[in-house]
């Protein structure tokens, strides 16, 4: 392959930091019950990898339970609570600072950090963790990135950090909230499902 200066498409293998014991200091609040009656009450975070021309990328994702919705967002070349507090803070901003959110994600660094920890505090989010090694703690999370890696990134990942950013957001904000059907709301998408929750309680708003 050299010789004729041929280039694998194959992309590397990712290999995850495991944590090696449980983080004791954070509880599992949200303890699977995922379906959640009103927005802005318990958000998902997780981060994932993804090939980007030369080297993995990273991203970092927060999920409002109510209706799937995907508010918060953030690609960066680092894993680190940096990446993880940029979309936190897209998350925070984006739905209008809301009070007494609980903030679900596993145990890795990037959210246990005292970085990320003291921006919960600042937002005044309760944090909650899942069991360690225990992927089903964060379900929704984990089902969002997969709806992502075999609906719209290519098997080679992309041509470069840029190209992959554009394209993320395109899926984000142009298909999975606006257009993507979701089984958990009844067939409708996130966007959707959220209009209706507030149409209906501006209505009984009004009539109390």
């Amino acid at each position: 392959m050299t010789k004729l200066e041929l280039v694998s498409c194959q992309t590397p293998k990712h290999n995850y930091k495991k944590a090696n014991k449980e983080h004791v200091a954070i509880p599992n609040i949200l303890e699977r019950q995922f379906d959640v009656v009103e927005p802005n009450t318990y958000w998902c975070g997780d981060v994932t990898y993804i090939w980007t021309g030369t080297r993995w990328s990273y991203l970092a994702v927060v999920l409002d339970l109510f209706g799937r919705k995907i508010i918060g967002w953030a690609l960066s070349n680092s894993p680190d609570s940096e990446l993880t507090m940029q979309a936190l803070m897209m998350a925070y901003e984006s739905r209008g600072q809301p009070k007494g959110v609980v903030f679900h994600s596993d145990q890795g660094t990037h959210y246990t950090s005292r970085k990320f920890r003291q921006r919960l505090w600042r937002y005044q989010i309760t944090q909650s963790m899942s069991r360690r090694g225990n992927c089903w703690d964060n379900a929704p999370m984990e089902r969002f990135f997969r709806s992502l890696k075999t609906e719209w990134i290519p098997t080679i990942g992309y041509k470069n950090f840029n190209e992959a950013k554009q394209e993320i957001v395109n899926y984000i904000m142009g298909y999975y909230n606006q257009i993507r059907a979701h089984k958990y709301n009844a067939g409708i998408s996130p966007n959707e499902s959220e209009r209706r929750y507030w149409l209906n309680y501006k209505t009984v708003a009004n009539f109390t």
